[in-house]
């Protein structure tokens, strides 16, 4: 350690040095001859502070770096990436990969399961919680206070509790798998294990269909924007729903017929306790899903009802004018001026989120965190599954982080 400090020490007398010759020569020229010392140069001050900071970030960083490798090296581990294609020893659930299936594809499933946590937890949360801060300004008491209940509750406690007890009180409440209940003529199953639901299986040309349904949203997508430039250019109403959903449908209901019925619709079936048809959730799924939803909602309720707030009073009032009912007024005045102070904060809570969902393991889902904690059972390298974490996370917060930016500058006012 001493040696490195005596090291940067050198470095930076040399850099001292020079830059004092550099001034000494500037100094002799008669357009830098009242030009005060280095010693008493902001400039010069500021330069040197931020070299010596960036000095001392790198001798930690190398001590570190160094001490890590000599552990590393006593210890007889290898800092490689070999080891992913080893027999990884775990199984998990709702998947077919067993202990002899690769490292690397454990990973690709937990990962995929993180995956599936934050694109359908984040919309149902974003949702939810605004429907919560509408709800906190409601004139209604009961539904006001309800709601403000509800948000100090859950905004006060810890997600993990959350979860425990979305886990343990609300989804273990459901029935045992011999008395699962089937509503809807049995089309949909809930019990203690699982939540079955009806799903489509494709056929012969369901690869095209998807194709075609694919060419069907570009065009719908086309036809909004169509509609909504029109009203802009002409004042018309856009209907912009109506139309894009009809192409859309009309597209891909030509497409279904053409194709001979490329899918069916498939119905979860119980047979000697194996689930057969439709689409399953483990409860550990349900779990973490309800509760980061339950917990994230409660902050995001707290963002869009103070940005509803700043929207101005007059803007309301000329709402009213407009003879607009309630729902009118949110969507189309509130709402969209809202929305352009409340998505940045917004963003974090994105984060939050993503981050969250490494708690899954405390109800045995198999995300990403619970996957490598499995793998350290099996004495597998810690320092490298580590940094696989780590870089996972990282790459869905600046994915998130990046989209989140785009939509922002989309919903920013243009000034002048």
């Amino acid at each position: 350690m001493f040696e490195r400090i005596l090291r940067l020490a050198i470095i930076l007398g040399i850099l001292a040095g020079l830059y004092i010759a550099y001034w000494a020569v500037r100094r002799s020229s008669r357009a830098d001859q009242d030009a005060p010392p280095p010693w008493r140069d902001s400039r010069v001050l500021v330069i040197a502070a931020q070299v010596a900071a960036v000095g001392l970030m790198w001798s930690a960083a190398d001590y570190l770096w160094a001490n890590f490798r000599a552990r590393t090296k006593a210890i007889g581990l290898d800092l490689n990436f070999d080891f992913l294609d080893q027999p990884s020893g775990i199984s998990i659930a709702d998947s077919p990969l067993n202990p002899n299936a690769a490292i690397r594809e454990a990973l690709s499933t937990g990962i995929k399961n993180t995956f599936l946590i934050i694109i359908i937890g984040i919309p149902l949360a974003v949702i939810f919680g605004t429907l919560l801060g509408i709800a906190r300004l409601s004139t209604n008491w009961l539904l006001s206070k309800m709601a403000t209940v509800y948000v100090e509750f859950f905004r006060n406690i810890p997600v993990l509790l959350v979860i425990v007890l979305t886990w343990s009180i609300f989804l273990n409440a459901f029935p045992p798998v011999r008395e699962s209940w089937l509503p809807f003529g049995g089309r949909f199953i809930f019990n203690n294990l699982r939540f079955g639901f009806p799903s489509i299986q494709g056929g012969d040309g369901f690869g095209a269909f998807q194709i075609l349904s694919i060419i069907a949203l570009l065009a719908a997508a086309g036809v909004w924007i169509w509609r909504s430039r029109l009203f802009d250019r002409t004042g018309a109403p856009h209907h912009r729903v109506l139309y894009s959903a009809g192409t859309f449908l009309a597209i891909s209901l030509i497409a279904y017929v053409a194709l001979s019925r490329p899918f069916e619709v498939t119905t979860p079936e119980i047979i000697d306790r194996v689930y057969v048809g439709g689409i399953t959730m483990i409860m550990p799924y349900a779990a973490v899903m309800v509760g980061l939803v339950l917990y994230t909602a409660s902050h995001i309720a707290e963002i869009v009802r103070g940005s509803i707030l700043s929207v101005a009073k007059g803007q309301v009032e000329a709402g009213n004018a407009l003879a607009l009912n309630g729902f009118q007024r949110y969507r189309f005045v509130v709402l969209p001026q809202a929305f352009r102070v409340a998505f940045p904060p917004l963003i974090n809570q994105f984060l939050n989120f993503t981050k969250n969902s490494s708690l899954a393991f405390a109800v045995g889902f198999a995300e990403i965190t619970g996957v490598i904690q499995n793998l350290f059972g099996q004495s597998r390298p810690a320092p490298q599954l580590l940094f696989i974490l780590m870089i996972t996370y990282l790459v869905f917060s600046l994915v998130l982080s990046a989209i989140g930016n785009l939509i922002n500058k989309r919903l920013q006012i243009v000034g002048r």
